[in-house]
């Protein structure tokens, strides 16, 4: 059936009921005239139907009918009738035939597009006749109503009289179409309202605070009674609910608060309405008809709240005519918009360009500013729907959040709560920029709290790492806590949870829990008596029971498709030591039992976690309302994925374990291990995780290439330059002696002042220098720049020289070895310079050229992701040559080696052999403009 059954029941005198139903129809006596079925649909042009009825060719089949006295606001109904009621026989015994403007029009049966037309039947309280058997037009239906639900169409055009753009729109909104139906039954509205009334309804309906609905009744009560008839009262009715929330209702505090029994007279609004425009009487003639008559409105309202809008209006625009006359030609003419003068264009080649009228938004300066303050934690946290209850609306009572400000003094307390079964990656770097952030934003504090509840999967190498990793991102946590610090507590709410009937101990297996969830069925030990639960999880406790033989379940709704929120785990047995509360327990709690629960014992404001945990939300939030627990605010948001990597922690832990990688400090990984080894800052990091926001947009993939950016950019700034040559080619200058070595000084920055010695490291020139392979060619081409037979070139910090002899090796191809000369008093003119050299003895270090570690963007959606691995993501070059004052290199240090990048002291590094990793390369794809 398209048109969906709207069950009514109506008391309508003297008026015609228009029912359609798959049944059949009821008509009741007429004294009282009650009618029960499902509301038809409304159609606001009936000459635009009879036009679009001949274009289908339906002929006679589509009609109006004059159904005006339905409701008092009702329009012009259509529909088919298969029976030809010429004449019917009246209640009180006459017989009197039927007119199309009165009481019945009859037509045949049709057909429409080959196919049968199904009748509708109207029906009016005066047939004698008890039933009629009914089905709808669907196809007409479409046509006319382009499958909207009918009977909604009838309520929001015609019951309480919404203008047609608001009806369209509550229309396309299930949300909303709901509410307003629930307030208008809760109203007793269903046979109409006037249009105040109406918009005024429609108001709660979509805007009505969700932590206070139990007081929504009420509220309907004054708004029907007309004692809330403004916009104005109707406001501040909202704010002084909202700060009330679920507690009762002081109905004086309520009445003075949105001025109900006020009446401002006439009188008064005029006077209001004077003085204003006599305090804005020169602004208002210099602009005439274009003064914002809303800013007026604004300041009346400010000096009289409860004044009647209507009667502010009409005195608004009295005195303006009074006081302008008529408009002229000039008052209505659109205003010339001045152009903005823009700023003069400045050539800046070393800066991005950027647009001078920009202006952050306030979110982009502080991404913190979207989160709530701890006190305004009274608002309704989610809805959760059942099945076989009302629905549960989780929100703080007042006790209860009055309780949690008086323990934390008001301020904001986070926390990161990692498990300690892996090392960190650069998701966490988010998780930690959004949950201390927050914290060190608002002067609170924030928990590293390790979520410790699988004892197999977890070591003291993680929980030591995870600590050293917070701190080396520059977090200092408010305090380090364990969930196994609370397994005390979370055994005895367990019991609690028993006691109240929410929680059962179930013996299902894996199979059958999954076949039971399949066909939303309950275990068959779901409803066992408490004492018999008690006892089976106190046997759980102390060891008697073996595992997989029994686990504790939440009895939430099997029904939900949801499959977090049917009968979620509490605890079950484990018989394994745990890393931090050795071997007391032999039960542990689950994940989805025991982080809420911690979270509201730790008096945590606010619980920031990532989307793929939403679906927890209802599960989450029905625990800590079923033990009357504080409930902390919670927010998902977007997960951090960046191309060309995997962070999954099942993934990294294969690359590890099966030695595709170097450990979880491999430089290729995104672990943040990884990415310090590599040379990258935390400073870089929270940059980069900074500028890409706190968002809800989930699926999106970050380029590596942002992360390289803002990488870059800080090593340009704090890196000191340096030479090295990866694959170095002897040069022997002829003219000079083998004995001279002259000191060059090279800066190690470009904007190195001249009178400031530190800024400047030595680089040795000698007879014998070296330079890379692909500096030099056997044959010179126009745009190549390098070293070749007989040309000249500028060696950087040196001087020119020329080429005069090459050396090949025994094969004849391959280039050994270069002789030049060299020109002291530098009076050649080089066609370019070339990279420095490192000159005499110079340093053998090797390198570690790390790249991209997969190919695709998106490894992780690859079914053998493992076969999408960059052979090339590690080249090692074990002898290339540095200049000398690199052998002072500690680890960790980092470096430009000019023209090939930014590099790093590896902890593999000896005092015989330093060993460098590239960081990242010299050049730039990354755009800013375009993040």
């Amino acid at each position: 059936m398209l048109v969906t059954e709207l069950e009514v029941s109506y008391k309508v005198p003297h008026a015609w009921q228009a029912i359609t139903s798959m049944g059949h129809v009821n008509v009741a006596p007429r004294t009282g005239h009650i009618i029960q079925g499902t509301l038809l649909f409304d159609v606001h042009s009936y000459n635009e139907v009879i036009e679009q009825a001949t274009d289908e060719k339906l002929g006679r089949t589509v009609t109006r009918m004059a159904l005006q006295r339905l409701f008092r606001h009702s329009r012009h109904y259509y529909g088919t009738y298969s029976q030809d009621f010429t004449h019917t026989e009246l209640e009180d015994g006459g017989d009197r035939r039927t007119s199309d403007n009165e009481y019945l029009t009859t037509l045949p049966a049709a057909t429409y597009n080959d196919k049968p037309i199904h009748p509708v039947i109207f029906t009016s309280p005066y047939l004698k006749t008890e039933e009629f058997k009914v089905t709808p037009i669907e196809e007409i239906y479409k046509r006319l109503t382009n499958g909207v639900d009918v009977g909604t169409k009838f309520i929001v055009y015609g019951m309480i009289g919404l203008d047609k753009r608001t009806a369209e729109n509550t229309i396309a909104n299930n949300k909303v179409t709901t509410n307003l139906l629930a307030v208008i039954n809760e109203a007793g509205v269903t046979d109409g309202c006037d249009r105040s009334t109406g918009n005024l309804l429609y108001t709660v309906a979509t805007k009505f605070p969700a932590n206070a609905l139990v007081h929504r009744p009420k509220f309907l009560e004054y708004i029907v009674s007309s004692k809330i008839k403004t916009p104005a009262q109707l406001e501040a009715a909202f704010a002084f609910v909202t700060v009330t929330g679920s507690e009762n209702l002081d109905i004086n505090k309520f009445e003075e608060a949105c001025g109900v029994g006020i009446e401002v007279s006439l009188e008064d609004i005029e006077r209001t309405v004077d003085g204003i425009f006599e305090e804005k009487k020169s602004a208002i003639i210099e602009q005439r008809y274009r003064t914002n008559v809303g800013d007026l409105f604004a300041h009346v309202r400010k000096k009289q709240p409860w004044a009647d809008p209507k009667i502010v209006k009409q005195l608004i625009d009295s005195k303006l005519y009074a006081l302008l006359g008529e408009k002229t030609a000039a008052d209505n003419e659109k205003p010339v918009k001045k152009k903005k003068e823009k700023p003069a264009k400045v050539e800046d080649k070393g800066t991005t360009k950027e647009d001078p009228e920009a202006v952050p938004s306030e979110e982009e300066l502080n991404p913190y500013s979207i989160f709530p303050a701890p006190e305004e934690n009274y608002k309704v946290h989610t809805e959760v729907f059942f099945s076989d209850r009302p629905v549960l609306r989780a929100c703080n009572s007042k006790p209860i959040l009055e309780k949690h400000l008086k323990a934390t003094g008001g301020k904001v307390l986070t926390r990161f709560p990692p498990e300690p079964n892996g090392y960190l990656h650069i998701g966490h770097a988010k998780a930690m920029f959004v949950d201390f952030g927050l914290a060190k934003d608002r002067g609170g504090g924030c928990y590293l709290r390790f979520d410790d509840t699988n004892p197999e999967a977890e070591k003291k190498e993680y929980i030591d790492h995870i600590e050293e990793i917070v701190g080396w991102m520059g977090w200092k946590p408010y305090k380090i806590t364990y969930t196994s610090d609370y397994f005390q507590e979370l055994y005895d709410l367990a019991v609690e949870l028993i006691r109240r009937g929410f929680a059962y101990v179930d013996h299902q297996t894996g199979d059958e829990i999954k076949e039971y969830r399949e066909k939303k069925m309950n275990s068959r030990w779901r409803e066992r008596p408490i004492p018999e639960s008690l006892k089976l999880f106190n046997d759980m406790k102390e060891g008697r029971i073996d595992e997989g033989k029994a686990t504790l379940r939440m009895k939430q709704d099997m029904q939900s498709d949801n499959a977090l929120t049917d009968a979620p785990f509490c605890m079950d047995p484990q018989f394994t030591p745990h890393p931090h509360a050795g071997d007391k327990w032999c039960i542990y709690p689950s994940y989805d039992y025991a982080h809420c629960i911690v979270d509201s014992l730790e008096n945590i404001t606010h619980s920031l976690c990532t989307l793929e945990f939403e679906t927890r939300r209802a599960s989450y939030y029905w625990l800590l309302d079923a033990l009357s627990l504080y409930q902390p605010y919670v927010w998902e948001y977007s997960r951090l994925n960046i191309t060309n990597t995997v962070m999954s922690k099942r993934k990294l832990n294969r690359l590890v374990t099966e030695n595709y990688v170097d450990g979880w400090d491999d430089p290729r990984l995104m672990t943040l291990a990884g990415l310090r080894r590599r040379g990258v800052t935390s400073t870089a990091i929270n940059t980069f995780v900074r500028g890409i926001g706190i968002t809800r947009s989930d699926g999106s993939m970050i380029r590596l290439e942002r992360l390289e950016y803002h990488v870059r950019e800080e090593l340009n700034k704090t890196t000191s330059r340096t030479m090295v040559v990866l694959h170095p080619l002897k040069v022997v200058i002829t003219n000079l002696e083998s004995s001279s070595v002259i000191d060059l000084d090279a800066k190690k920055w470009p904007d190195a002042p001249n009178n400031d010695a530190s800024s400047y490291y030595k680089v040795p020139f000698s007879n014998v220098v070296y330079i890379e392979q692909t500096d030099f060619r056997l044959k010179d081409s126009k745009d190549y720049y390098g070293l070749a037979p007989g040309k000249t070139v500028l060696l950087r910090y040196a001087f020119p020289i020329k080429c005069t002899e090459v050396v090949l090796s025994e094969d004849k191809t391959t280039v050994s070895e270069i002789r030049a000369e060299y020109d002291p008093d530098k009076k050649t003119k080089p066609k370019a310079s070339r990279k420095p050299s490192p000159g005499v003895d110079p340093l053998k270090v090797e390198v570690r050229l790390f790249d991209k570690l997969f190919k695709s963007e998106n490894p992780g959606e690859l079914d053998n992701w493992l076969d999408d691995l960059n052979p090339e993501s590690k080249v090692v070059i074990p002898c290339a040559y540095g200049v000398p004052s690199l052998k002072f290199a500690e680890v960790e240090d980092k470096f430009q080696f000019e023209r090939l990048g930014y590099f790093v002291a590896d902890k593999d590094s000896t005092p015989e052999k330093l060993i460098f990793n590239r960081i990242v390369t010299l050049r730039d794809t990354y755009k800013p403009e375009s993040k």
